[in-house]
């Protein structure tokens, strides 16, 4: 029991597990606000609350397990990310080929058991998220690839309650898009020195560091357009538009603590961005009670 235990701590560490909060928070928002849109009520059964969970964490394991897996080559080489179970040994690369197809089977099976819509849609759904680690070995383009792949995270939250994908749901997911993508660019300023002396593209070694946090706040500004998008298409009002401010705030917070101390980065990727997504939810849900 000891060693099991062991080994899901070492696969939790792999994939980050506790990072799944920036996903979740988004997928309620979209089908509470589908239900509520559709039939009249909040509350979308539990059927579909733990398929949701499921779905969310299996595709992001799946999504980090090739990450890990691809990327060996050069977190080895790289002093924040050798440490990792996929380069130590910790986690053998069979494992981790067995982690990603379980995930991938899992997410698939709970896309048959939702609707199918999300069947026809759980494997181009895999692709894109399969995607990130690939676009960054040519293309600076990789942060707005990890964005989109968040950014399903609504509309497949939406297609679970409705079969269907509203033009609010896609507004949300762009929003989503540009904050994930903002604040991977905030966070790839650590590695920007790594990236250009190994040959990866990131949008940091490309256009340096001043550059870079002038286009994260383009992103972040976008997102906020957009999520004034989704709280007006889908006829929010005071708690939505409350959600939006928080969330305006809450960026300008983090690239305040970025632009005073590069140190600061983790805390701005993890601890604001955590806030962000889980107060909007409960900003949406008083919203739409």
């Amino acid at each position: 029991m000891i060693s099991i235990k062991k080994k899901l701590a070492q696969f939790s560490e792999l994939v980050m597990f506790k990072h799944s909060i920036f996903s979740l928070p988004f997928i309620f928002i979209a089908m509470l606000v589908a239900s509520h849109e559709a039939n009249h009520t909040v509350w979308f059964g539990w059927k579909l609350f733990f398929l949701g969970i499921l779905a969310a964490i299996s595709a992001r394991n799946f999504a980090m397990g090739v990450n890990r897996y691809l990327d060996r080559d050069v977190d080895i080489l790289n002093p924040r990310t050798k440490g990792r179970p996929s380069v130590d040994g910790r986690v053998s690369n069979v494992q981790m080929l067995w982690f990603i197809v379980l995930n991938a089977l899992l997410f698939v099976g709970v896309a048959f058991f939702i609707n199918p819509l999300a069947l026809q849609l759980s494997v181009p759904i895999l692709l894109v998220l399969a995607a990130y680690t690939l676009f960054k070995r040519f293309s600076s383009l990789a942060h707005l690839i990890l964005g989109v792949s968040l950014g399903l995270a609504p509309i497949a939250g939406v297609v679970a309650v409705t079969g269907d994908i509203t033009l609010w749901s896609l507004y949300l997911a762009l929003g989503v898009m540009f904050w994930v993508a903002g604040f991977d660019l905030l966070y790839s300023l650590q590695d920007m020195e790594f990236d250009k002396a190994n040959g990866l593209h990131s949008i940091p070694s490309r256009f340096g560091a001043i550059n870079t946090m002038r286009i994260a706040r383009v992103f972040h500004l976008l997102a906020i357009v957009f999520w004034e998008a989704f709280v007006l298409g889908a006829n929010l009002a005071l708690w939505g538009q409350i959600a939006v401010v928080f969330a305006a705030v809450m960026l300008t917070y983090e690239h305040y603590l970025v632009n005073k101390d590069f140190t600061k980065i983790d805390k701005a990727f993890f601890t604001v961005n955590g806030y962000l997504g889980f107060v909007f939810l409960l900003l949406i849900i008083l919203e739409v009670n």
